[in-house]
């Protein structure tokens, strides 16, 4: 059953009124009365929820933070590197799915070089770098597997895909978070991660 504006408590119709605000305009175009506004509550109940838009954004970031963390914070199960990559390309997915206005204000603020989105973008890296370690702990990658790097290719490349839809669904039958292309990224991020692009220089010279 999906849930309405209604079944929202008004601190999370608040809340999810500032995060779509911060990302569609920025934290320092939207004020408390556009976000009171956008929710459909007084001025004054923005205030008694959250004493500053400080204090809001803080909510905010808390909110994103806590989502990925409880998206991402577990390891893959045992299983084959291809499978851990299926799964974690599983989860991205769902995640850009389920939360695309959550990652475009990530991506937006931290392009703005906003301090409390850095925080946020420093705690996708955390998550993402834990969950490359638990696969190199494994041994399932090769020794000289830049883990650093292996992270924030996975962060980046998922924000700048979401703040870049727009102009990504140009080139695509449908648009990009439409279900079938969703799921046609998802593919090809797993392959180029799991396989790569070039076919392997024995292979080539056999066929």
């Amino acid at each position: 059953m999906s849930v309405t504006a209604s079944d929202l408590t008004a601190y999370a119709r608040i809340r999810n009124a500032a995060l779509e605000g911060f990302a569609r305009d920025g934290v320092a175009a939207t004020s408390i009365r556009d976000v009171a506004k956008a929710a459909g509550v007084s001025h004054s109940l923005v205030q008694h929820h959250f004493s500053s838009k400080a204090a809001l954004v803080r909510a905010i970031n808390d909110y994103v933070i806590a989502i990925a963390t409880d998206a991402f914070s577990e390891p893959p199960d045992d299983g084959w590197p291809t499978d851990i990559v299926k799964e974690l390309g599983d989860r991205l997915t769902a995640f850009v799915r389920d939360y695309p206005i959550a990652l475009l204000y990530v991506a937006r603020s931290t392009a703005d070089g906003d301090e409390a989105a850095m925080g946020i973008f420093d705690a996708f890296f955390a998550i993402a770098r834990a969950q490359w370690q638990a696969v190199a702990d494994r041994g399932l990658l090769y020794p000289d597997t830049d883990l650093d790097w292996m992270a924030l290719h996975i962060v980046v490349f998922n924000l700048g895909t979401v703040l870049l839809a727009d102009a990504i669904s140009r080139h695509l039958p449908k648009p990009f978070f439409s279900a079938e292309q969703l799921d046609r990224w998802n593919r090809a991020s797993t392959t180029l991660v799991s396989r790569g692009t070039y076919r392997a220089e024995s292979e080539v010279r056999q066929s």
